[in-house]
């Protein structure tokens, strides 16, 4: 009996069909848990990048205005201007442009803003 075990365990070559689909099965589940959860790490990565960036030109146009750079009569400062005077330094990563926008000062809070300077009125 023992040597019938034998041979039939030695005569078995690889999986079957059954246990190759589940192990397919398996990982696809995996697959379908870890991308979504990958995906959503790297978006947050990615805002937060962006909000540092926008931190970093609030804090160039704070010492800007700190070292009595004078850029317009209405409190604002474009980001243009901030890497024109070397307060920032200018993105070298095409993929990766510093926003544009202005920072503007108002009743000592400094706010960066997208889009153009608003018209003085």
């Amino acid at each position: 009996m023992l040597q019938k075990l034998r041979n039939k365990l030695q005569s078995e070559k690889g999986f079957t069909l059954v246990e190759l689909l589940a192990v397919i099965v398996i990982l696809g589940i995996i697959v379908a848990i870890a991308v979504p959860a990958i995906g959503s790490i790297i978006n947050k990565a990615e805002s937060d990048a962006s909000d540092r960036e926008k931190d970093m030109i609030v804090e160039a146009a704070r010492l800007a205005f700190a070292s009595g750079a004078e850029f317009s009569e209405d409190g604002y400062v474009t980001v243009t201007e901030l890497t024109d005077n070397d307060y920032l330094e200018e993105q070298t990563d095409a993929d990766n442009p510093l926003p544009t926008g202005y920072v503007s000062l108002s009743d000592g809070q400094y706010t960066f803003n997208t889009g153009d300077v608003p018209a003085v009125q």
